[in-house]
């Protein structure tokens, strides 16, 4: 297979890193925690997406030097594109408040299948849209027909509201066209093109009418007479109805052409009335609202005519009869221009209807399609769910223009709203990783990257989760992934345990370590993947250092669950005590001549020339231990050197906790890396006990 080989430069704590990514499988990279795997998945997406962000990486060593030491990426140019999996990647796209998964119809549903199917039914239905296509004057007749019947909004009972914009405007008389006598003053303010805006700011003036003889407006003297005609104008108008007013005139004067020639006869009268609207005009404008609303709920379904509109219909031969527009049934309406525009639509219409069965053949065959993805992407994610012990279910609805993923409890027939909140951090993490998978599959990206994604489950979701993202035929087994993690149990999973189970195509494993700035890597075979039993019986073997084969001896026999006499000699050697004693519930007692030659017998058979006394005296010796602590050139036995020699010392108790417990007990896995080949412990600590070392 070939590889993406890529080198990334100050990124970071990161100099260097030169990682290889075989082609079309998995590659896992194991590591120590504060490595720089973050930065490794962060840089490489930065630099496959050219989003800007890679600078953002920059050593802080380096944020002055401009132009100078900037993060570089090299090797991913035929990558194309990328996806990552993190904790950034939860928290924006997962458990939204309306889906499970953001996008999820375009994850789920809109595959190539469906866009194929989509297209030849938007086919059908394109000569209808053409008639809306680009047709700027039916655009604007449709929006000024729909504030006209938003203006006269009607009650539940079908009447006309007097809380409506319209009747607010006309209900008592037009008071624009008739201005009372002593207002006639006012009338080129008025009748002007803003005449709410003139009254607004004429009626604010009237509050300091009292304050003196003098006008607000224009401080010239002004007498009482003057004053009530100036207050005359804010009881006579109403600045917001007279908006309302002459913006319903406006509209009303451009739509005069789409109503039948007695219509707009009688709708002038009423508009330019003098006196309050009488329930013989009131009923007029309900009619007319009624006739305006059907012609637009027709014009906007004959629009907005899709598979969305007719899927849950039951007899689609009806629903797209009702589309036909009747003039003669809507006469206030029924004008030469209002032809104009509805015949051709009508026309078009009537050419859909003749191949109605083909439009139902193809509604019913992508219906059939969308059920079963529908299915089995549903059966997928449930059946992982439910082996993982979760009680949750995923369902894919239907919604106005689309479909959505919504989260169910077993307990509760709604939708979970509020996911986030009732799923564990297991839960969201584990539930995350398997809607992210569903999101690779539908966006096929050049390279997925898993950003340390399941270390925080036990041995059995691990599994649980890796088996449904790397086997069967909707998995990732096919896909460029990069997992980095400090988890050695995937690579120990996928690499020897079970490796029958995800070998199409075959994965690769790498041990990545750092080393002032630079990374690097080393391939993990599955030879490398030893019972840490193995790993200290070879190490006892092949390493010189008698401190240190005594150390990895030691381990051995507590690891085989040995802990007779052997196993206790040597921890009194390692404990330089000069008086092997054993522990008993009395007390320490001294081991006897019998005891001790026991345990040099059984430590022979390992080490045959092993010396009590001689390693004694160079465990007592701080100066050799420093010196055989320089010389080492592995982690853990640095390590295991520093906790001998310091064990006594209280200088750093965090650091020597850090040693005892995490280096020196090994974790709970059976099998293990031998540290000589793969030194994994991070050089933070190496430093930390470098420094202390030389401060002692």
């Amino acid at each position: 297979m070939s590889t993406y080989n890529v080198k990334i430069q100050n990124c970071n704590s990161i100099e260097t890193a030169e990682i290889a990514i075989t082609k079309g499988t998995l590659n896992i990279k194991y590591g120590p925690n504060g490595l720089g795997k973050s930065t490794i998945a962060r840089s490489i997406l930065a630099a496959v997406t050219r989003d800007g962000t890679l600078q953002n990486l920059k050593p802080f060593k380096f944020r002055e030097h401009v132009g100078q030491h900037d993060p570089l990426v090299q090797g991913v140019d035929e990558i194309g594109s990328a996806l990552v999996f993190d904790d950034t990647y939860v928290s924006q796209f997962v458990f939204q408040r309306d889906e499970v998964l953001k996008n999820s119809f375009d994850i789920f549903v809109r595959n190539d299948e469906f866009r194929a199917a989509m297209g030849e039914i938007e086919d059908l239905f394109s000569g209808i849209k053409s008639a809306f296509l680009e047709n700027k004057d039916l655009d604007a007749a449709i929006s000024d027909l729909k504030e006209v019947c938003d203006a006269f909004g009607v009650t539940k009972t079908g009447a006309l509201s007097k809380a409506s914009k319209g009747y607010k405007a006309f209900g008592s008389g037009n008071k624009i066209e008739n201005i009372p006598a002593e207002l006639t003053a006012f009338e080129s303010f008025i009748k002007s093109e803003n005449p709410a805006k003139w009254i607004g700011w004429q009626t604010k003036g009237n509050e300091f009418l009292e304050l003196s003889d003098n006008c607000p407006y224009c401080a010239s003297d002004i007498k009482e007479p003057e004053k009530k005609i100036a207050r005359q104008v804010s009881k006579e108008y109403d600045s917001k109805a007279v908006e309302h007013l002459n913006g319903l005139q406006a509209v009303i004067l451009r739509l005069g052409k789409y109503f039948e020639q007695s219509c707009r006869e009688k709708l002038e009268v009423i508009t330019k009335s003098k006196v309050e609207l009488s329930p013989e005009e009131i009923n007029f404008l309900s009619a007319l609202r009624g006739d305006v609303e059907t012609l637009i709920s027709k014009l906007q379904a004959l629009r907005s005519i899709s598979f969305f509109a007719l899927r849950d219909v039951g007899k689609i031969e009806d629903e797209i009869a009702k589309l036909t527009i009747d003039l003669t049934l809507l006469d206030k309406l029924n004008s030469t221009e209002t032809v104009l525009i509805v015949d051709p639509i009508n026309k078009k219409l009537a050419g859909l209807i003749g191949r109605l069965g083909e439009l139902k053949g193809k509604i019913k065959k992508h219906k059939r399609q969308i059920e079963r993805s529908i299915h089995e992407n549903q059966e997928s994610i449930n059946g992982f769910l439910k082996s993982a012990g979760y009680k949750y279910q995923v369902t894919i609805q239907p919604e106005s223009e689309s479909y959505k993923m919504k989260l169910v409890h077993q307990d509760m027939n709604q939708h979970i709203e509020t996911a986030a909140q009732h799923l564990s951090y297991g839960e969201k993490n584990a539930f995350a990783l398997v809607l992210f998978m569903h999101q690779v599959l539908s966006a096929k990206p050049g390279l997925v990257v898993l950003d340390d994604p399941v270390s925080s489950f036990d041995k059995t979701k691990k599994f649980a989760i890796l088996s449904e993202l790397f086997r069967g035929k909707a998995s990732l087994r096919n896909t460029t992934v990069l997992m980095l993690t400090h988890d050695i149990e995937p690579a120990i999973d996928i690499i020897r345990s079970v490796k029958n189970q995800f070998q199409h195509p075959k994965p690769t494993a790498d041990f990545l370590s750092s080393r002032s700035g630079v990374i690097t890597e080393t391939p993990i075979f599955e030879s490398d993947i030893q019972t840490f039993a193995q790993v200290c019986s070879w190490n006892v073997q092949k390493l010189s250092d008698a401190v240190i084969k005594c150390i990895y001896l030691r381990r051995h026999f507590e690891i085989v669950d040995d802990l007779g006499t052997e196993y206790n000699y040597l921890a009194n050697l390692l404990h330089a005590r000069p008086v092997p004693i054993l522990k008993t519930a009395a007390g320490d007692v001294p081991m006897t001549d019998e005891d001790i030659a026991k345990a040099y017998a059984g430590i022979a058979r390992f080490i045959p020339d092993f010396d009590y006394q001689a390693i004694l005296t160079i465990i007592q010796n701080r100066d050799e231990m420093v010196r055989r602590y320089d010389e080492a050139t592995v982690g853990y036995d640095k390590l295991q050197l520093f906790r001998i020699f310091n064990s006594s010392s209280d200088k750093d108790g965090v650091l020597q906790k850090l040693v005892n417990e995490t280096f020196h007990i090994e974790n709970e896995y059976v099998m293990q890396l031998n540290p000589h080949k793969f030194d994994n412990v991070p050089e933070y600590v190496v430093q930390e006990c470098d420094r202390l070392v030389r401060a002692a």
